[in-house]
């Protein structure tokens, strides 16, 4: 068993729903406009995802209702985060301990103001893994659960063999995502690692939504309809249209 097999065996039982390794070469100037050259200087990312409780998001069209906000907002993210950071932190350790450099980036962590971003895109390490898309809302698309997932990455440099060529979009002539969106943050445009970020998403418009629903109340402030609507994670029980 090589290392990799070993680590995706291991995180299996610790709940793990989605594994892949990333080869980071493929978007380096991306990451390293994002992150700098200490976050760019990293070969690889192990990507783990969480699936989502199916019965939570399928409320978020009642997010009006208090009760269901806190729900989402404490199992669909808070308590999530928390069981990705751990993970992270485990693989992280695990990898160290086989003597290699292994880096935890936190699940759901602003670290640039300016831009609204974190150090490190968990989308893109999936999306490089092979575990899905990007699609037009801007969210890691998978073929199983639709974006109903959530994501975090390890960067290392240990020799794990990449999971997957990145996924081929799936979302065609769609727009429920753009059509949902209460401040119409998405342009449609499909994504490009070329491209910055303002080329698909507008973040300034979705930052100054959340602050005002904080403003009346911050435990309810939540969104989620561009999550919930898409039909790849909404149908999961038919195949979802391509267009």
């Amino acid at each position: 068993m090589d290392i990799k097999q070993e680590l995706h065996k291991i995180v299996k039982t610790w709940g793990v729903d989605y594994f892949g390794v990333a080869d980071l070469s493929l978007a380096y100037d991306a990451i390293l406009e994002q992150g700098g050259p200490v976050i760019a200087s990293y070969p690889r990312a192990v990507s783990v995802g969480i699936e989502l409780m199916h019965a939570i998001v399928d409320q978020l069209p009642q997010r009006d209702n208090r009760a269901v906000a806190i729900n989402y907002r404490q199992h669909g993210y808070e308590i999530i985060n928390q069981r990705l950071d751990y993970l992270a932190s485990q693989i992280g350790s695990w990898l160290q301990r086989q003597g290699y450099q292994a880096l935890p980036i936190p699940s759901s962590k602003r670290v640039n103001d300016e831009k609204i971003c974190a150090a490190f895109s968990h989308k893109l390490a999936a999306h490089l893994a092979g575990l899905g898309w990007i699609g037009k809302s801007c969210l890691l698309v998978t073929p199983e659960a639709g974006p109903r997932v959530r994501w975090v990455s390890v960067l290392t440099d240990a020799p794990l063999k990449v999971t997957e060529q990145p996924m081929e979009e799936r979302c065609g002539s769609c727009r429920e995502c753009l059509e949902i969106c209460p401040v119409q943050a998405f342009t449609g445009e499909p994504f490009r690692p070329s491209e910055p970020r303002e080329k698909r998403y507008k973040a300034d418009l979705c930052d100054r939504y959340f602050a005002l629903m904080k403003a009346k109340d911050a435990e309810a402030a939540i969104c989620g309809l561009c999550l919930y609507v898409c039909p790849h994670g909404r149908l999961r029980n038919d195949p979802p249209s391509n267009g």
